[in-house]
Parts: C-alpha cells; sequence; structure tokens
C-alpha cells in the first residue's frame, strides 16, 4: 500500500508552507498531507495591529489564542491526524524545526502507527530538553537564539511568544533573511516570510527519544548544512546522542546544502530523499 506522508511545521509555521513539498511529492506519484497544530493555519490569532500601519502598543496587548494552547494539544492533534491516516497506508511522519518535538512526543505515544520518522533539521531532545539544548555551545551560532529584534511583546505578560515576522527595520529583515532563507532572492524571502504566522505557544514540551521505541522505529535525519537558524553543530549532536542511545538501530541520515526554509521554498531534492525512504531502488 503506498505511503503517506504527514508534514508538522515548526514555530509560527502552518500546513500552507508545506504546499511546494506536497505538490512535489504529489506528482512523483506519493500522498501527503501537512497539519496544522491548534491555535496555526485558520485557527491563528491574527490581529489589526499586526497589519499595516502596525499599531506597537496594541500589538504588544492583543490577546493570543496561542496562550491556550498546550504541547499535549498538539501532540493529540497530531496522533489523531496520524490514526486516521494510517487506515490509508503507512505512514511517514516528517517535522520540522521545532516541529520535531512534537514528532518525538507522537513516535513515543503510538509508534505502532508509524512506518518512519523524518527530522528534517528539526529538534530531537535525547539527553536535554530543548531549554538545555539552547544553552549548550553547538547553538550558539544561531541567528534566531536571541529574537528580541522580532518579539512583539513579553511572554510572559502574553502567554504566548508573538513575533513581528511583517517588521519593516531593514536590519531585522537583513538578519532574518540570513538566519532563515540566505540563498533565497529578496522575493523569496519576503514571500516566505509572509507565511509565518505571529504566535507560537510557550510550552514546546520536554519529551526526549523514548529507548524501547527507538530501538525499532525506523528514523531519518535530514541535514540542512547551510541553516543558521538551528546549527549543523546542533543537528549533528542529536544524532550522534539518538545514535548512542539506540547503536542497534542509528539515524538514517542525509545532507542537503540549504537554509532552514530552504526546503519549503524549493522542495526538489528533499521530495528526491523522500520519495527514496518508501521507494526501494529510488534515488
Amino acid at each position: 500500500m503506498n505511503s503517506i506522508f504527514v508534514f508538522v511545521h515548526g514555530t509560527g509555521g502552518n500546513s500552507f508552507q508545506w504546499a511546494p513539498m506536497t505538490r512535489e511529492l504529489t506528482l512523483r506519484g506519493h500522498r501527503a498531507l501537512a497539519v496544522d497544530l491548534p491555535g496555526h493555519g485558520f485557527g491563528a490569532t491574527f490581529t489589526a495591529a499586526y497589519q499595516a500601519p502596525q499599531d506597537p502598543a496594541a500589538l504588544a496587548t492583543a490577546p493570543a489564542g496561542a496562550a491556550r494552547v498546550s504541547h499535549a494539544d498538539a501532540v493529540a492533534h497530531v496522533i489523531d491526524v496520524v490514526r486516521r491516516a494510517a487506515e490509508l497506508g503507512p505512514v511517514v511522519l516528517v517535522g520540522h524545526s521545532r516541529g520535531g518535538m512534537t514528532v518525538t512526543s507522537v513516535a513515543n505515544a503510538v509508534p505502532d502507527l508509524l512506518h518512519r520518522v523524518v527530522y528534517l533539521s528539526a529538534w530531537c531532545c535525547v539527553e536535554l530538553g530543548a531549554a538545555g539544548y539552547m544553552a549548550e555551545p553547538e547553538n550558539a551560532s544561531s541567528l534566531l537564539d536571541d529574537l528580541a529584534d522580532v518579539l512583539a511583546a513579553d511572554p510572559a505578560d502574553l502567554g504566548a511568544f508573538r513575533l513581528n515576522w511583517r517588521t519593516a527595520n531593514p536590519a531585522v529583515l537583513t538578519k532574518l533573511k540570513t538566519a532563515l532563507l540566505d540563498e533565497g532572492t529578496e522575493s523569496e524571502f519576503l514571500a516566505a516570510l509572509n507565511t509565518l504566522e505571529p504566535d507560537d505557544s510557550l510550552d514546546s514540551g520536554d519529551d526526549r527519544v523514548d529507548p524501547t521505541v527507538w530501538s525499532h522505529l525506523p528514523h531519518t535525519y535530514i541535514r540542512l548544512t547551510a541553516d543558521r537558524s538551528l546549527p549543523i553543530e546542533l543537528q549533528d549532536r542529536f544524532i550522534r546522542e539518538a545514535d548512542a542511545l539506540t547503536p542497534g538501530n542509528p539515524f538514517d541520515v542525509h545532507s542537503v546544502h540549504t537554509s532552514h526554509l530552504g526546503p519549503l521554498v524549493h522542495p526538489e531534492e528533499v521530495a528526491t530523499l523522500l520519495s527514496g525512504l518508501v521507494m526501494p531502488g529510488s534515488s
């Protein structure tokens, strides 16, 4: 039975960002769908203060729907999608960026519903939680480690992250382009930036790889070697620690020389890799 890919977005993301990837896979004969985590997609909070001209004071205080969303909510939502998808064929669950934390929790909870899990430059906590890794040397070069330039509100006051991706500050835009889509054109970068949503939950969970699950569940890591948001050093640490945990079933590792959002804008190379995971003999 033909496999079905299920994609999970990262911070500020949504299912819309995966349209180029799902289109590419569909044209290669696969089935694919992308998830909107709770509080995202058409369930996202947008305020008039986020429009142009922006109202920074109002933007900092307008209520955020994401404040009511927990990591457990996100995991439960994806499990529901995976359960339905598994009725149609073997499920390959793919997480990008922060979406990797959701993927880990789903894999720990329902491994029997999954054919494989794939981390696309995604968080894969093994020895530490997310906050612990953020303080480690491997994350020091992340250009998004300090989001003060795009932070639109105090997370403690709002109960959620609110990021102003629609900033008009040239210096901030230059920093964001380098961090997210350095090899892209200016037009591609602005288009990608405008797919991002302002709000996200503070709760990313703290689940770590369960060795009893990972000892038999196939898992792939696609390294993005030009990623300036989730540094390649940290990606490699995730791989190294997971492999040490289950040496009999290590990561299947692939590398693509692109930035953090590169595969969402130009999905061809990653789509080829994904195709090869479910089609023996394909490149």
